[in-house]
């Protein structure tokens, strides 16, 4: 029998903690100001109430109509003799290729934490672009900081739903929030932070316009669909622990603010305080580890405000391991029979062992090059983002939409249940043809 989430809150906040991630701080504000400012926003928030909510509703249906995860759940919605089931299995090799190279980067968090902490940025002479590579370059360092990260998230899931990964999240979710309103009244009360404001959220049509119309929509809907980590049933699994007194639409809708507010105060942090030290703001990588690091050395108590910043980022990062992890331990779980603690003991290991390529692959193996001349950790990345995420999300709205899957009519009723927003069957034509869509052209777009 499943274990259920002990309140609806901390199914809200896991959820959310599932979501919320990296790319919420390194990419969203970067895409924002460089696409027209709050025109991309308007657009951006668009896209997710028409095609973030609903693939999200869909993928929680699955896990609350079955209390399964996701193999188990296809083969008792499936009609017999389909083989819906077997993307199950491609959804579990995706979570386990997408930790291993986000517990690298979640590692990365943490190493930059105890940097600050410690004082490794107060020395006026440091570069932080040679503190970042001498990182990269030290496997020692890297695989300390990865197998921190993977045996913490593993040994908090194998206490249990409720004891480790709820009891956690809340902890973590809640000081994230403090943490990222604590950052943004420093950030926005530095001087010559209104020009940062201003490039951010104003409405900016010339710009919008210089990049193209049409560019700006495709990239609102592209981060619309990625920042919900929907397509590899990591959202299903809680789907499959939650009550019924909620319409799904209703929680996915609270799921989506809780994850856009951390974007977009993200973009409240970086763009007035690049813009007051007059800093360029960039994306990735190099925003994160480079760009910030240089505001913090300038910035008064500039120690403290690092520290914070990136324990918001630990906690923002290791939120998503912890809800992936739980979804691996849940899926061998239930198709190995296994129990709880066996089952992350496994999982430990093969995730321990399958990072370590990541790990050597920005010193030992920096020559190797896979797909496209990209190294072991961006193509692991492409694989999973520009691949799986989009190729999944298509099964799941093809599998709730049409008859030779579960079917319209057993969705609708499944997300309706519950107090809240109800879908309304008129959007049968919507689901069907226009949903699939949206979806292939992000698949197509991240393949160009």
């Amino acid at each position: 029998m499943r274990e259920k989430f002990g309140s609806r809150i901390g199914f809200l906040l896991v959820s959310a903690g599932c979501a919320i991630g990296i790319g919420n701080v390194w990419k969203f504000p970067y895409v924002t100001g460089l696409n027209g400012g709050g025109f991309f926003v308007l657009a951006y928030l668009l896209f997710l109430i028409i095609m973030g909510v609903p693939v999200l509703a869909m993928e929680l249906a699955i896990g609350r109509a079955t209390g399964k995860s996701i193999v188990p759940a296809y083969r008792a919605l499936e009609k017999p003799g389909s083989k819906w089931h077997i993307h199950g299995y491609f959804c579990i090799l995706g979570c386990y290729l997408l930790m291993m190279y986000y517990t690298i980067v979640a590692g990365w968090m943490v190493s930059y934490f105890v940097k600050f902490v410690s004082g490794r940025f107060d020395d006026e002479t440091v570069e932080s672009a040679q503190v970042f590579s001498s990182m990269l370059e030290s496997p020692k360092e890297m695989g300390l900081f990865m197998a921190l990260v993977v045996i913490a998230g593993f040994a908090i899931c194998s206490v249990g739903l409720q004891n480790g990964l709820e009891k956690i999240t809340k902890v973590m979710m809640t000081g994230l929030l403090i943490l990222i309103l604590v950052l943004v009244v420093n950030s926005v009360s530095l001087k010559g932070a209104g020009e940062g404001l201003a490039f951010y959220l104003k409405p900016d049509l010339s710009r919008a316009k210089e990049v193209g119309i049409l560019n700006v929509l495709t990239a609102a809907m592209s981060q619309a669909f990625f920042t919900l980590s929907i397509g590899l049933a990591a959202m299903e699994i809680f789907g499959s622990s939650m009550s019924k007194d909620n319409t799904l639409v209703n929680e996915s809708l609270i799921i989506c603010l809780l994850d856009t507010f951390v974007a977009i105060c993200s973009g409240l942090i970086v763009f007035p305080a690049c813009f007051s030290f007059g800093v360029e703001p960039d994306a990735g990588p190099a925003l994160i580890f480079i760009t910030l690091p240089k505001v913090f050395m300038n910035m008064p108590g500039g120690r403290a405000w690092g520290s914070l910043f990136f324990l918001f980022m630990t906690f923002a990062s290791f939120s998503t391991v912890i809800a992936v992890f739980e979804n691996l331990i849940a899926s061998t779980m239930d198709i190995f029979n296994l129990d709880r603690k066996v089952s992350s003991l496994i999982n430990c290991a093969i995730v321990l062992i399958g990072s370590m390529p990541c790990v050597l692959g920005s010193n030992l193996w920096k020559n190797v090059t896979l797909i496209g001349g990209r190294d072991v950790l961006d193509s692991e990345d492409f694989i999973v983002s520009n691949i799986l995420l989009p190729i999944g999300a298509l099964i799941f709205v093809l599998f709730c939409s049409w008859r030779f899957g579960w079917g319209l009519d057993e969705f609708l009723t499944e997300s309706n249940s519950g107090k809240g927003i109800k879908l309304s069957p008129r959007l049968s034509f919507y689901f069907k043809y226009i949903l699939p869509v949206f979806i292939l052209v992000i698949l197509i777009g991240g393949l160009r």
